[in-house]
């Protein structure tokens, strides 16, 4: 994270032509630049570019004996246990209460079943390197991305025709699959299978998810043009991507996101409480969204989670959660605490079973308002009886920071003056970010001084350790270089980052920042022995001594491919030209046993 208004290494990298202006001066998307292309690290296995972007593809209908079930998976070779199968099939149709006829899309997040293996893992981990912390994959978990549709059909025993399209991936875009769903599933409910396959055959010619490219992804005659964000690109910052004219019949159309929901509607129902739910996310508090349909509650989950964006949510999150989830008596237990979840349910049920549940956000239909919305006081626990209670916020949490009035008023003025809600929901994203930014730059400012200086670091010893991290240590610092010198809000921001330092996504944090200022260690120690005139030491020590710097200058080697140090090309080829010219300089017995040890 960088200060507001810096470039840093939070700035897009461009190729050296600079980015292309685009309508109104706005920032083009250019291709960022790849060593190689990834093209080449896919296999030309059938199904490898399917499976870089879903697991499979379900088809969950209802039947009357066995209630909802798995009709059809594709590919067909696809493997899902019987419990994801069963957690599929629930999660896939909304609960009878929520009486959604017509088309309904969501999208549900569930555990996947451990030991199992992942194709293309080096590859798709290759990729996952590049983008930013919060799109980073769990390979815990997948997610489902349901096109429902129940309509009256007088021929069915039941009188409604009730089945779901449901995409299973690895990835959280979740506006590139709901506009992907909204094109083919109308279509699939009247051709059926055969039209399935086509779509699976478009996906698997598909170019694989590169972050930072503009990608170009044709199907059944849309060409959907996007681009995912990196790890390189400045917070906040959404690059265009321009509508190209197709010469053929395809029609194109540009993504404007792959992963963003509509912010400014989702917290509408909630409009005067966002600052709480941003501190009770940050804490990963254990939250509950009850609202009265899947649609509903996936969105305000999502927006949840990405309120705290460019900090990545560390604990777990349902958007729709139902009582037959795998996981239902782990969540709703009370004989413990409730746990560090963001849950979103749609059945009356969980108005009773989470009573104890310390914050629950209660959402009636998501409309955008024709007017200003009155103001809404927090309401007390005890008064959610049923998912009939007034919409609005139950907690008796206390915000640690004022109320910022300015965001609001912001927003309220732009209801009156009718703005449209993508541009109300870029304010409220930028709000979100750079409350964010103000809370997470100290804690970058102090950590970065935990890392030993470099002149430390000596070839010919381990590389130094990272310092501790003492929480009164970083207290001390805030009073000179806290949030006050990027935010001008008050409040006791000193507790607010007693209780962060308690919570899982301080926990998740830390360990990234520890993880890369460890690499950035072992790759600076690589560079002082790359330095070192390694051929002029050996001649001086003897056989065994040599032969066992060597042995340890492999293992490196490896170690960097291994964990993908951030070293340079050159570093790596200077260390193994040096490797070559030490074994050179040994007897030859010595030679040929060690050019063949620690190669693999």
């Amino acid at each position: 994270v960088t200060p507001r208004g810096g470039a840093g290494a939070g700035a897009m990298s461009r190729r050296e032509r600079g980015p292309e202006p685009g309508p109104g001066g706005a920032e083009v998307a250019a291709e960022d630049a790849e060593p190689e292309s990834p093209d080449q690290c896919l296999s030309l296995l059938p199904w490898d570019r399917f499976s870089a972007w879903l697991h499979c593809v379900c088809v969950v209908g209802f039947d009357l004996e066995l209630g909802q079930a798995v009709e059809v998976i594709y590919p067909p070779h696809s493997k899902l246990t019987d419990k994801e199968k069963t957690n599929i099939c629930y999660l896939s149709f909304p609960d009878s209460n929520s009486g959604c006829l017509g088309d309904t899309q969501f999208c549900f997040r569930f555990r996947r079943s451990p030991g199992r293996k992942v194709s293309l893992c080096c590859f798709l981990d290759q990729l996952d390197r590049d983008l930013p912390v919060y799109l980073k994959k769990d390979s815990a978990y997948y997610y489902g991305y349901v096109y429902f549709r129940q309509v009256r059909d007088k021929s069915l025993k039941r009188g409604y025709f009730q089945k779901s399209l449901v995409l299973i991936s690895k990835l959280p875009y979740v506006h590139l699959f709901r506009t992907m769903l909204k094109h083919i599933a109308p279509e699939y409910f009247e051709k059926s299978e055969a039209f399935l396959e086509s779509v699976c055959s478009d996906i698997d010619r598909w170019p694989p998810p590169v972050p930072g490219k503009v990608l170009q992804l044709p199907i059944m005659g849309l060409i959907m043009k996007l681009r995912i964000p990196t790890y390189r690109d400045k917070p906040g910052t959404t690059p265009i991507v321009q509508n190209m004219h197709q010469a053929d019949a395809q029609i194109s159309m540009a993504l404007p996101t792959v992963h963003e929901v509509d912010l400014f509607r989702c917290f509408c129902p909630v409009f005067f409480h966002i600052q709480m739910l941003w501190e009770l996310v940050l804490l990963g508090e254990p939250l509950v969204v009850m609202a009265p349909s899947p649609a509903e509650s996936s969105e305000t989950v999502l927006a949840l989670v990405s309120c705290i964006s460019p900090l990545k949510y560390c604990s777990d999150f349902r958007p729709y959660f139902t009582i037959h989830d795998s996981e239902f008596k782990e969540y709703t237990t009370r004989t413990q605490a409730p746990p560090s979840v963001i849950l979103g349910v749609t059945n009356p049920f969980f108005a009773k079973t989470l009573q104890h549940w310390p914050h629950i956000i209660r959402i009636g239909d998501i409309k955008l308002p024709g007017e200003v919305p009155k103001q809404v006081k927090v309401k007390k626990l005890k008064n959610l009886k049923t998912l009939d209670s007034k919409p609005g916020v139950y907690t008796s949490y206390k915000p640690y920071l004022n109320k910022d009035e300015e965001i609001v008023k912001q927003l309220q003025k732009g209801v009156q003056q009718k703005r449209p809600t993508e541009a109300q929901s870029v304010i409220l994203r930028r709000y979100f970010l750079e409350l964010t930014e103000s809370f997470i730059i100290p804690l970058e400012r102090y950590v970065a001084s935990l890392m030993p200086l470099q002149k430390c670091i000596s070839p010919w010893k381990s590389p130094p350790q990272l310092r501790q991290f003492s929480q009164d240590d970083f207290m001390k610092t805030l009073e000179k270089a806290g949030p006050q010198l990027t935010s001008g809000l008050k409040g006791d921001w000193i507790g607010l980052y007693r209780h962060f330092l308690r919570s899982p996504n301080f926990d998740g944090w830390f360990r990234s920042r520890q993880k890369e200022m460890t690499q950035k260690l072992e790759a600076l120690h690589l560079e002082a022995l790359c330095n070192e005139n390694l051929v002029f030491w050996s001649q001086k020590h003897t056989e065994v001594e040599t032969v066992d710097l060597v042995l340890k200058l492999k293992n490196k080697l490896l170690q960097a491919d291994r964990e993908h140090l951030p070293v340079k090309t050159d570093t790596l080829k200077k260390l193994q030209t040096h490797i070559n010219d030490i074994i050179l300089a040994l007897p030859d017995d010595l030679q040929d046993i060690l050019l063949k040890t620690g190669t693999t």
